[in-house]
């Protein structure tokens, strides 16, 4: 059978995406609805105000109460998409995409600096995809996934992060895809083969992106740590309060 081009495989995911949207827009109860994030429209940490929050983060919930994300957590032992302990008492939803500068400086900058959270036991992060620039975020998407077949997903974020193009330059084609997948160790023709063969993985990036979208996310990246909304290429220092404030109300 005849697989589907780069684009007719990116317009599967954004027609019926552009009806949805719609609908979870008018339809959503939007945990950041009026929020000041302390971000501009790209993402980008702006001037602090008066009524800014110390953090640029606004609270969903008090932290004595449940967080309103916890249902959304995967939490499943084995998860591709996801570093820390199942167990963990605080986890963070990345909705991020591969073409976004600021997600490209998070991953670069800030994860690594987290990653004593990670290995202490304090901190999960979930992977979520949200590939709003265009077709080749899809396809970057779809790369991540075949990437999580062989349990390298984070080996090719990090390998696409590192070399990060241009958003829209065309430079993200299935060819650079595949190369990057065997520059950081992966088997170049599973990786090329399991790119082109589920068209199941379509189906679920668009679910992710939905459930941001009906969460109000808008752009990338953004966060919940613990239901505790976090938006935009905000310094180290903000996910840390955000993680131990979300550690100390965890108990």
């Amino acid at each position: 059978m005849t697989q589907p081009t780069d684009a007719r495989r990116s317009r599967r995911l954004t027609l019926p995406l552009v009806v949805a949207v719609a609908a979870a827009l008018a339809a959503a109860v939007l945990f950041w609805a009026g929020r000041d994030d302390g971000t501009d429209s790209a993402g980008e940490p702006a001037e602090r105000t008066a009524s800014s929050t110390e953090s640029g983060a606004a609270s969903s919930a008090s932290p004595s109460t449940p967080h309103p994300a916890a249902e959304l957590e995967r939490r499943e032992e084995g998860d591709p998409r996801a570093v820390g302990d199942v167990d963990a008492p605080v986890v963070m939803l990345a909705y991020s995409e591969f073409q976004c500068p600021f997600c490209g400086r998070f991953a670069r900058e800030t994860m690594p600096e987290l990653q004593q959270y990670v290995d202490d036991g304090t901190l999960r992060i979930e992977w979520r995809d949200f590939p709003y620039l265009g077709p080749e975020s899809t396809l970057a998407a779809l790369g991540g996934r075949a990437a999580a077949e062989q349990d390298m997903f984070w080996e090719l974020h990090d390998a696409v992060f590192d070399d990060q193009p241009d958003p829209n330059s065309g430079t993200i084609t299935e060819e650079w895809l595949v190369d990057k997948a065997e520059e950081a160790g992966l088997d170049r023709e599973v990786f090329e083969a399991a790119l082109n063969s589920d068209p199941a993985h379509l189906e679920s990036i668009n679910e992710e992106q939905m459930e941001g979208v009906t969460l109000g996310v808008t752009g990338t990246p953004s966060f919940l740590v613990n239901g505790t909304p976090v938006v935009g290429a905000q310094p180290t220092a903000t996910f840390v309060e955000a993680i131990d404030r979300a550690t100390a109300a965890a108990g």
